[in-house]
């Protein structure tokens, strides 16, 4: 095979420029290896979840009452666009686990015996399916097992309707519903202290009472069908029998949450890589339209020896063609790798049968095609500047710029900055966008660290103060039912107690007009003391006297300010609709919310003055004891600590974090060298000449390399607090994309992130000098000092 002239030339830039197209192939890299990593975790996920969905038959519409006769699910079938309907009795227990000072919470659910239930269906991991007529046997969901070493055979006490059993595990097991296993008021997985159990109807039924009858229903709603008619006439059909309201599958707690989560990873993998492949994008074309710039001479002289302007610009598609396809197989496999590390991490949270990381295919093409045209663009805009030129004109050197004297050389500052610090100073003044440019994408990678390390900040703030300030016990105690106040005040003379303060929260739908969300209304204490309203910046703030305070969200949901009238359908009690006065709006950080006073609370609701969970200061030295009291209280359905809860919040996330953060940090450094590094040796490369003059005029090594170094050093100063500020503002759109109604964090950037950023920028700088000051050492006096008349 022959190989062209204009192909040798290729292999020969390639070698000379090896370490420029190694590390422009590494800009190109991190933008293809993060738009990779982010996209195809995402695409795992949702395909996963849609399949696990599909094939055990999540239901759409889901409804729980306090109990309805069995026939009653004739009328809801009958219910235009029902395809299916199943119901079932759901019904809570404690389980008294051994090792731990409070007893876990557990969810009962019927199956119907020796049959698949038709919807909402069980994944069986390990062991075998019920029995019919089994009273001591459960599926026990995989993440109570796991976190407790239950294997098929194993037996854990469960306190049903006030008697304790004992109830055998014969299999592990998975469902569609229970992704997310969480307790009421919980914003995040307990694994050890939440329980799903699937046990024979025809047992669990009559524990309960409810033989013949049901106290949940699911429902298949048919294609096309008006899903929220669907809605509005179960509603109607449940509400003599207790209806708590009918929930499309959207709201649904644990496909909230898991939309929730998939929601965030979507828009995080649409705006980090958007925002780094603009960046490989912009440092490519600026980088290699300064690479084809320092060939100008050849340019000219391959035209002058009768090649066509086509045959040129052809050879640098090849050499862009290179870097690029270079770039995207080392950024293709690391965001394999990194995609399968995330995957990895995703599998300890999301439970789905079947989760694998699937590489999609057009996520690499898109990312190629893009590095691909910013990179022809930057080479061919040059090539054809150069290209137009006479070759005659264009073998001669650039003319130098036009010398004048500057603002500083009139004032005399030559004389105090000495003559290196001058020569910096003039070549910035004389090429101020190559150094604007130069700065913007040093910038880019400080912004990029901070906007990957932000998240872990803001959850800080908003577990560390926000949930502090808002939480003020140390103990969180949940009722099963609404319990007399007075019943649990006696707690504060309990040996160690030093305050307890109780709360009533009401389940209810709030409507302004034709839009409404269903929410709840706490009733808090007057003043309140350990259960208190803050909002976001963590400040206090008062409850309405009167009235009804609601989440400045839900407001705009609604769209309704202070003075307005809502409708509150209270889903508990007495029931009914009332029509409230909204008396503030209250920019708090947790979920759609409503508060007010309990006194006003207790007179919507018509009863006496009750309470369905408590707040308790303690004294740490006897929190297990006074723990262990608190199981042995009637009605007491959870006891939790606060210091657990933000401690499982940190345990989950922050492995996530972590591994968000080392990436885009890996990633930011990469880019920070390629850009610093390429400036470098383009600007030796002008400037070979003028160097060598110096080191011929007695120059040492040690002050060439200051004039050259420390222009790099201005760029790298002048990119740090522009690279703060856009940090700031990509953490600010990122946030943005999180869905609102679940929470809405701050955005706080600690100095220690700052302070990382500035140093992977500042490391980046001296990696990148420590490199180039190689090459000065090496500078040929002779070679460069020739010149071409």
């Amino acid at each position: 095979m022959v190989i062209s002239a204009l192909d040798r030339k290729l292999l020969r830039d390639l070698n000379r420029l090896r370490g420029q197209v190694i590390t422009i192939a590494l800009v190109v890299a991190c933008g293809i290896a993060s738009y990779v990593t982010m996209r195809s975790t995402w695409t795992s996920l949702t395909d996963s979840r849609d399949t696990y969905y599909e094939r055990y038959r999540f239901a759409d519409v889901f409804a729980h009452l306090e109990r309805a006769p069995a026939p009653l699910a004739a009328s809801i079938e009958a219910i235009p666009g029902v395809a299916r309907t199943y119901t079932r009795v759901v019904e809570a227990a404690m389980l008294p686990m051994e090792g731990m000072p409070e007893p876990a919470v557990g969810t009962l659910v019927s199956l119907p015996a020796g049959q698949p239930a038709p919807l909402n269906g069980v994944y069986l991991r390990s062991g075998r399916m019920i029995e019919p007529g089994r009273d001591d046997e459960a599926l026990v969901i995989e993440t109570f097992a796991t976190a407790h070493g239950l294997t098929p055979g194993a037996h854990i006490p469960a306190v049903i309707n006030g008697k304790l059993r004992q109830i055998e595990v014969v299999g592990i097991a998975m469902s569609p519903e229970y992704v997310f296993a969480m307790s009421l008021g919980d914003f995040a997985p307990d694994d050890k202290g939440v329980a799903i159990l699937w046990m024979d109807r025809a047992v669990l039924a009559p524990a309960f009472q409810m033989e013949g009858a049901f106290n949940d229903v699911a429902i298949d709603v048919q294609p096309g069908a008006d899903e929220a008619e669907v809605r509005r006439r179960l509603d109607l059909i449940l509400e003599p029998y207790g209806g708590l309201g009918a929930v499309s599958r959207d709201k649904q707690v644990s496909n909230f949450m898991l939309n929730g989560e998939l929601t965030q990873l979507q828009q995080f993998a649409t705006a980090i890589p958007a925002i780094f492949l603009l960046v490989a994008a912009f440092l490519l074309n600026i980088v290699l339209s300064r690479l084809v710039h320092l060939q100008r001479t050849q340019i000219a002289a391959l035209k002058a020896l009768g090649y066509s302007d086509f045959d040129i610009g052809l050879h640098y598609i090849k050499l862009v063609s290179v870097i690029v396809v270079v770039g995207a197989a080392i950024g293709t496999a690391l965001g394999y790798w990194f995609g399968t590390l995330m995957i990895d991490l995703y599998r300890l949270y999301f439970h789905f049968p079947d989760l694998r990381y699937q590489l999609d295919v057009g996520v690499i093409v898109i990312g190629v095609v893009i590095s691909l045209l910013a990179a022809l663009v930057g080479a061919l805009m040059a090539v054809r500047r150069i290209a137009s030129m006479p070759p005659a004109e264009a073998m001669r050197p650039p003319a130098p710029p036009t010398y004048h004297l500057g603002l500083l050389d009139r004032k005399g500052f030559g004389q105090v900055l000495g003559v290196s610090a001058m020569m910096i100073v003039r070549e910035l003044r004389r090429r101020p966008l190559r150094t604007i440019l130069s700065s913007l994408g040093i910038a880019a990678s400080v912004g990029i660290v901070v906007m990957g390390r932000f998240s872990y900040d803001s959850f800080d703030f908003l577990m560390n103060d926000v949930f502090h300030q808002e939480q003020r016990g140390d103990l969180m105690v949940s009722f099963i039912e609404p319990v007399p106040e007075e019943s649990v005040l006696p707690l504060r003379h309990v040996a160690g107690v030093f305050d307890v303060e109780g709360t009533r929260q009401v389940p209810v739908r709030i409507r302004s007009g034709a839009v409404w969300r269903d929410s709840s209304i706490l009733g808090l204490a007057e003043p309140p003391r350990l259960r208190r309203v803050v909002d976001r910046d963590a400040h206090e703030v008062a409850v309405p006297s009167y009235g009804l305070g609601i989440s400045r969200k839900l407001g705009e949901i609604l769209g309704v300010v202070p003075g307005d009238q809502v409708e509150v359908e209270l889903r508990e009690g007495q029931r009914g609709v009332h029509t409230l006065t909204v008396e503030s709006l209250i920019d708090d950080a947790f979920g759609l919310q409503g508060y007010m006073s309990q006194s006003t609370l207790h007179q919507v609701l018509g009863e006496e003055v009750a309470v369905n969970a408590v707040q308790l200061r303690v004294d740490p030295q006897r929190d297990v004891e006074i723990r262990r009291r608190l199981k042995e209280m009637p009605k007491v359905a959870r006891v939790v600590r606060k210091q657990a809860t933000i401690d499982r919040f940190y345990e989950q996330s922050g492995s996530m974090m972590a591994t968000m953060t080392f990436i885009l940090s890996a990633f930011a450094a990469t880019i920070a060298i390629g850009v610093v590094y390429n400036n470098a040796r383009v600007a030796l490369s002008m400037r070979s000449r003028d160097l060598a003059s110096l080191r011929v005029l007695g120059f040492t090594r040690g002050e060439i390399s200051a004039v050259l170094l420390g222009e790099l050093a201005v760029q790298v100063v002048l990119a740090i607090p522009f690279g703060l500020l856009l940090g700031t503002w990509w953490a600010d759109a990122v946030m943005s994309s999180i869905d609102p109604e679940t929470y809405r964090m701050p955005i706080t950037i600690s100095m220690e992130t700052y302070a990382f950023a500035v140093s992977v920028a500042v490391g980046a700088g001296i990696a990148s000098a420590l490199l180039v000051r190689r090459k000065l050492d090496q500078l040929d006096l002779i070679g460069v000092l020739k010149t071409r008349e």
